[in-house]
């Protein structure tokens, strides 16, 4: 179960080694839902970018920001690396929450 007082930094994937969206969110399970559904006009819908693949967890609204804002400056390679250090397989994880 998710803490309704936790920030989340997440990505999402268009497929393995596929386009790929930074966000933050304070409801990882509703904002991916509304990526999966199609319900935020830009980026995410445009290019189908809805499977997370990768996500961390922040108490301080601030920090989530601030990484949010460092991973968006990363070179792919570094952020591919760092969604298959933890998830290989790039599977979704929006199940596994959502569950």
């Amino acid at each position: 179960m998710l803490d309704e007082r936790q920030f989340f930094v997440y990505i999402l994937a268009s497929r393995k080694h596929g386009t790929l969206y930074i966000g933050v969110t304070n409801n990882l399970i509703d904002r991916v839902h509304e990526h999966r559904e199609g319900l935020l006009p830009g980026f995410t819908r445009k290019y189908r970018v809805k499977h997370l693949v990768y996500y961390e967890t922040y108490q301080d609204v601030g920090d989530a920001i601030y990484r949010e804002k460092a991973l968006k400056e990363w070179r792919r390679g570094w952020k591919i690396a760092l969604i298959e250090q933890a998830n290989p397989e790039w599977t979704d994880l929006y199940p596994g929450l959502a569950a």
